[in-house]
C-alpha cells in the first residue's frame, strides 16, 4: 500500500492545544464494525457500551519530564535535550557526596553539532550531562550526573515532553505546567515513557468505579512510549518503513484476567495502540499469549492477523502516520462469535476509517494527544 493512502484533511484549529476539565468528558466516536454504523457519545458513556465480563487492558507506562534546556559548554549557546531511553544507571562516591549517574540516548536541538566531550548544563544547574557519541540518525548518546536520584531531578527540572503540535513556552506558559499533570494517566505507575498513552487519558477513578460495579475489570501492560511512535513515514511505500523498537513488559496477572476473560466470553478492549504493539508483539513468536518483557518494533498496518483485541479504544490520529495505519488494520476486522473475523484485504478498514475521520471533521471533534477518541466494536 501507498503512504498517501492514509492521508487526510485536518483544519488546524481542531487540533486540541489543551485537554477539557474533565477527563472523561471528551467525546467517543463509537465505530461498530458489524452494523457499520457510527454513533456519537462521550468516555462518560463506557459504562452503558461495555458488557459485564469484558476487560479492558490498559498500559500503566509513566511519563517523564524528559524535556530539558540548558547551555552548551563549548559555545555558551541554548540546548533542548528530550531524553528517549535510559541505557545504564549506577552510583559512585565523589568528593564525600554520592553522584548519581545515568547513560540515555536523546535528541537534541541547538545550534551547530554536538560532538563527544561537550558538556551540558541543565535546568538550574543541578544536572549536567557529556556528551558520549553521536548517532547516524541525528540521536546522541549522554551521560547525566547528579547529586540525587536522576528522576528525582527530572521530575524538579525538567517539563512534560508533549508533541511539537501542542505549543508551549516552558519557561513562561502555564498550561506547559498543566501538562505535568494531565499529560499522563491517574493510572501510571512505571516511569519510561517520552510520549503518553493518549487513549488512557480519559479515564478517572471515578469512571474506573463505574465500570467495575457494571463488571468491566481491568488489566495493565506496560509499553514505554518513544517518539518513533509519533515519526512520520516518509517512504512512498508503507512496507519500506521501520518502526522503532520501545520496551513492553507484560505480567503473569494480566496474561491471566485475559485467559479469564475469553473463557467466560468477555471481550477484550485495549486501550490505546501503545497497548496493542505490547499484547500482539508478545504473541509474534508463539501462538498463545504469555507474560514476559522485551522490544516491540512490530509495524502493524494492513491487512494484518489480529489475535488479542476484540475492540479498541484510540485517539484520533495523524494523517499518514503509523498509528492511523494501525486503526486501519484493526477497523478491517468484522468480530464474530468466537473472536475477530479477517475479512479485509487492507482496503476495507482504511476506507472504514477515513470516512469516520472524515465525519470527525465534519463533527469538529478535538483531534490528536489532548483531543477525543473512537471505540472501534
Amino acid at each position: 500500500m501507498l503512504t498517501s493512502d492514509f492521508d487526510y484533511e485536518l483544519p488546524p484549529y481542531l487540533i486540541a492545544q489543551e485537554p477539557l476539565p474533565e477527563r472523561s468528558q471528551s467525546r467517543m466516536m463509537v465505530v461498530d464494525r458489524r452494523a457499520d454504523s457510527i454513533e456519537h457519545r462521550r468516555v462518560s458513556d463506557l459504562p452503558d457500551i461495555l458488557k459485564s465480563g469484558d476487560l479492558l487492558v490498559l498500559n500503566d507506562t509513566r511519563v517523564i519530564p524528559a524535556r530539558l534546556f540548558g547551555w552548551r559548554s563549548d559555545t555558551g549557546g541554548r540546548v533542548e535535550l528530550l531524553l528517549v531511553e535510559r541505557l545504564h544507571f549506577g552510583t559512585a562516591e565523589v568528593d564525600d557526596a554520592r553522584a548519581h549517574t545515568e547513560e540515555w540516548t536523546a535528541l537534541f536541538r541547538a545550534s551547530g553539532r554536538m560532538k563527544p566531550g561537550v558538556e551540558l548544563a541543565l535546568g538550574s544547574g543541578r544536572l549536567t550531562a557529556e556528551v558520549l557519541d553521536t548517532g547516524r540518525d541525528g540521536s546522541i548518546r549522554v551521560r547525566l550526573n547528579a547529586t540525587a536520584p536522576i528522576l528525582e531531578v527530572l521530575d524538579r527540572e525538567g517539563f512534560a515532553p508533549v508533541p511539537p503540535y501542542i505549543k508551549r513556552r516552558p519557561e513562561r506558559d502555564e498550561a506547559a505546567r498543566l501538562d505535568r499533570k494531565r499529560y499522563q494517566t491517574v493510572f501510571a505507575r512505571n516511569p519510561g515513557a517520552v510520549a503518553a498513552p493518549t487513549a488512557g487519558l480519559h479515564f478517572t477513578e471515578e469512571l474506573f468505579a463505574r465500570l467495575e460495579d457494571c463488571g468491566v475489570r481491568r488489566a495493565m501492560v506496560t509499553l514505554h512510549v518513544g517518539p518513533g511512535t509519533f515519526r512520520p513515514v516518509r517512504t512512498v511505500r508503507v512496507e519500506d518503513h521501520r518502526m522503532e523498537a520501545e520496551r513492553y513488559e507484560i505480567g503473569d496477572e494480566t496474561v491471566a484476567a485475559i485467559n479469564d476473560a475469553r473463557d467466560a466470553g468477555g471481550r477484550i478492549v485495549a486501550v490505546g495502540s501503545t497497548t496493542i504493539r505490547a499484547l500482539e508483539s508478545a504473541m509474534q513468536a508463539r501462538s498463545f499469549l504469555m507474560a514476559g518483557s522485551g522490544r516491540a518494533s512490530l509495524f502493524i498496518r494492513p491487512p494484518f492477523e489480529f489475535r488479542t483485541a476484540d475492540a479498541m479504544l484510540t485517539n484520533f490520529h495523524l494523517p499518514k502516520s503509523t498509528l492511523l495505519m494501525m486503526i486501519c488494520s484493526f477497523a478491517g476486522w468484522t468480530p464474530g462469535p468466537d473472536g475477530p473475523i479477517a475479512r479485509d484485504s487492507g482496503r476495507a478498514g482504511t476506507e472504514r476509517i477515513l470516512r469516520a475521520y472524515r465525519e470527525a471533521v465534519r463533527a469538529r471533534y478535538r483531534f490528536y494527544s489532548y483531543g477525543d477518541c473512537m471505540l472501534i466494536l
